[in-house]
């Protein structure tokens, strides 16, 4: 692709949060419906897509010169709009660096190469700033976090390091580099056997139910403590994840540190 792209369409919601962030909002033509941030481009833009669903026809509709996706489960999407003809972009980053190559990428590709070096320095010094909070924590509690809950999936690579980065350990950081969803698919029993001592739910796309989890056999003797992090503002990777999922994560570490510490006081 010669000239810059003057119509994207976004199928993967951090493409619209960070094209907006980087001044080119106008280039969008169409989004996810399942978009969040920013919250004007559900009112200013067109919905084209779910995240593995879409009509073509929609796509279409909205003339673009080039089709954003994220994933292996996107890829499918963008075959069927090459097959139509229309260039694609697919990204398939699976860590924080991924994030910032990624908004860069998409900072050269509008134009806005000094505006994505200073969102990456911004998310930067926001890494940095998450990173020094941590290092105060008098100790790291085992972390795990769940990306959905039938089966129970736990999470993907840059919510790893965000759990790492916050001060936490993530009981299955072993398999957070996992390409595929399916290779995250961990059983209850396994859960029990690493012993978290805090849950972070994040059911992708449904409100987190602590009692659910809780009924599961054995749970409620773990003691843990259990929190929900929206997943629109952790599962996305892009500048969100970093700014809102970091610092919900750290906030959730350090309180339950704070309150495991008074009660060992206590005792």
């Amino acid at each position: 692709m010669n000239a810059l792209p003057e119509r994207i369409a976004c199928l993967s919601t951090e493409a619209v949060d960070t094209l907006y962030r980087l001044g080119a909002q106008d280039r969008i033509a169409g989004i996810s419906g399942y978009t969040v941030y920013p919250p004007e481009a559900r009112h200013d833009k067109p919905k084209i897509s779910g995240f593995t669903s879409m009509k073509l026809e929609k796509i279409l509709a909205v003339q673009p010169d080039l089709v954003i996706g994220f994933s292996d489960l996107q890829r499918p999407l963008l075959d069927e709009c090459e097959r139509a003809g229309l260039a694609t972009l697919w990204f398939n980053h699976r860590d924080l660096a991924g994030i910032h190559a990624m908004v860069r990428r998409l900072g050269a590709l509008v134009d806005k190469a000094a505006s994505a070096e200073a969102l990456c320095a911004q998310l930067q010094a926001r890494q940095d700033s998450i990173a020094a909070a941590a290092a105060l924590l008098p100790r790291r509690p085992r972390v795990c976090f769940e990306e959905w809950d039938e089966p129970i999936i736990c999470g993907i690579g840059w919510v790893s390091e965000i759990i790492e980065l916050a001060g936490g350990i993530d009981i299955f950081a072993d398999k957070a580099r996992a390409g595929l969803a399916r290779d995250r698919i961990v059983s209850a029993e396994d859960i029990l056997a690493r012993r978290p001592e805090l849950i972070l739910g994040s059911w992708c796309g449904k409100r987190f139910v602590p009692d659910k989890v809780l009924a599961r056999p054995g749970f409620a003797d773990l003691g843990a403590q259990l929190l929900e992090i929206k997943s629109a503002d952790i599962l996305a990777p892009g500048p969100t994840a970093i700014e809102r999922g970091a610092a919900q994560v750290l906030a959730a570490i350090q309180s339950f540190v704070e309150d495991s510490t008074h009660s060992s006081c206590k005792t």
